[in-house]
């Protein structure tokens, strides 16, 4: 079976211990990314199984249309990416694996290297003291005593704020009433309204999926409550804040910093998005889940489809041929 694998950024699949699995199998592995579909259609034209890395390559009518060899796509997590309709058109099997009960232990760990950097300005630190300069940043502050507050409490907001109760943070939660109920029934506590959960953070952390009700969900008027000296983190969705709004509160002062894992479009190349020009912001190349032990684990499992395809007992499927 022909099988091809998307970016794979990091030139990590070689090196992962299920690769093996694919040992039978004529493998080509992409390391750089494109959407441009003439590229993709010549990059897959003989591609009969495709393992996609969560939502980095959309895959939509116009390429699988191209594809005439594709039979099937494995993937890990939700998969917005897919049109499955189109796939079900084509005769390509969409084989998803979802895991309902492990939360993203990488991501809320990464949340919290995020955290601990800004409040003591570690990343410039750090390049400072190799440039020469001692102790050349404004003084950091401590987590302890601090507000934290977890927009969103489902199962990686619950993570991270219990990290922040290990830290000695006072951790509230806000979201809609079903996530109030949770993190009620969890012990922790609850703001009173929105406008008291962004105006008296010292940290406000966002952990909401973005779905089409929630795009947007942060606007300018709640960044303009946040304290100067207050933090905002965003590990989930660039989309969840409206957009160009972060730059602006970052500028006017409301929020004094920000720290950030995801981009709008991605990846970011070149270093000319503004967030990375500024001063009072930390960003990184949406690491949240990429860490060994989570990419060997998602690889396991689409090339365990993979192979369940190729013995003819496909699993996971959630399309069918026409």
């Amino acid at each position: 079976m022909n099988i091809t694998i998307l970016d794979d950024y990091q030139n990590t699949v070689k090196t992962l211990a299920c690769y093996s699995k694919l040992s039978a199998h004529n493998v080509t592995i992409w390391n750089d990314h494109t959407k441009d579909i003439n590229i993709l259609a010549d990059r897959l034209k003989d591609t009969e199984a495709l393992a996609l890395l969560r939502e980095r390559t959309p895959i939509r009518a116009e390429l699988i249309e191209r594809l005439p060899n594709l039979r099937m796509i494995g993937n890990v997590g939700v998969y917005p990416h897919i049109d499955v309709e189109a796939c079900t058109r084509q005769g390509v099997l969409v084989c998803v694996y979802t895991s309902p009960t492990n939360p993203s232990y990488p991501t809320a760990e990464l949340t919290w290297a995020l955290i601990l950097c800004a409040l003591r300005n570690l990343p410039q630190e750090i390049a400072a003291l190799k440039a020469g300069r001692w102790q050349a940043w404004p003084i950091g502050t401590t987590v302890r005593g601090k507000t934290l507050g977890i927009l969103g409490f489902g199962k990686l907001g619950a993570v991270v704020a219990g990290y922040g109760r290990a830290f000695g943070a006072n951790v509230w939660v806000w979201g809609r009433a079903s996530t109030m109920e949770k993190a009620r029934e969890a012990g922790y506590d609850l703001a009173p309204s929105r406008e008291a959960f962004f105006g008296e953070s010292d940290i406000v952390s966002l952990h909401v999926r973005l779905l089409p009700e929630t795009r947007g969900v942060v606007g300018s008027g709640d960044l303009a409550r946040m304290k100067p000296t207050a933090l905002l983190v965003n590990t989930s969705r660039a989309g969840l804040i409206e957009p160009g709004v972060l730059e602006a509160a970052l500028r006017a002062g409301r929020p004094g910093m920000a720290a950030v894992d995801v981009f709008e479009e991605e990846p970011l190349e070149g270093g000319k998005h503004p967030l990375l020009q500024m001063d009072n912001v930390i960003a990184t190349p949406h690491l949240g889940y990429v860490e060994r032990n989570g990419i060997e684990s998602i690889y396991s499992a689409i090339f365990d489809m993979m192979l369940a395809y190729a013995a003819g007992a496909p699993v996971n499927v959630v399309n069918q041929r026409p």
